[in-house]
């Protein structure tokens, strides 16, 4: 069994300005939270939504957030144990990409 990953999602309620026609950041992080599981049955992840317009748990969340602020990042900006797995229109490969290295298999 892997052990369980962190995927987080960075976003706002306001759509990133770069990114028309793209869901929202809640949408992509409610996507994901149901999209996941049915491809990784039973492997263990936890999913973190964290608000850009709010104050961040800790130094690392408020680094992300000052890169996303400074246009280094668009958002919604999806992490994978740290590692940048997508960003702006978020597709599903690069994240499943970034799971897989981290042990996760399809059924």
């Amino acid at each position: 069994m892997t052990k369980e990953v962190a995927i987080e999602v960075y976003g706002a309620e306001v759509i990133c300005a770069s990114c028309v026609n793209a869901p929202s950041s809640i949408d992509t992080y409610e996507w994901l939270q149901a999209a996941l599981p049915r491809k990784y049955k039973d492997q263990p992840f936890s999913i973190t939504y964290i608000d850009i317009e709010k104050e961040p748990a800790d130094e690392r969340q408020r680094d992300y957030i000052e890169r996303i602020r400074n246009d280094e990042f668009f958002y919604p900006l999806v992490l994978v144990e740290d590692e940048v797995a997508a960003e702006g229109y978020v597709q599903l490969k690069p994240i499943y990409k970034e799971l897989e290295k981290h042990g996760f298999s399809a059924e």
